[in-house]
């Protein structure tokens, strides 16, 4: 998909997004619900991804952009008897 294809979509998204919030106020509450239900998810998904993304960058960079080398993995060896 294009750049200019990709922004058609989101552009047609949002506008969907902002007529179901104009129609909102005069909807039953059973679709209310609903549409509070789906933002939840969406919400809880783009900050379970914030915080996964966050926490492998701070694990693999340590925060000030350099590796960190003290946590290398150590190869175990079986013992001889």
């Amino acid at each position: 998909m294009s750049s200019g294809g990709f922004l058609k979509e989101m552009q047609t998204i949002g506008e969907k997004f902002l007529l179901k919030l104009q129609k909102l106020p005069k909807a039953d509450p059973v679709e209310i619900v609903c549409f509070c239900v789906i933002l939840l998810f969406i919400v809880t998904v783009l900050v379970l991804m914030i915080i996964a993304c966050s926490c492998c960058c701070y694990s693999c960079c340590s925060c000030d952009g350099r590796p960190d080398h003290r946590r290398r993995k150590i190869q175990v060896r079986p013992t001889a008897h």
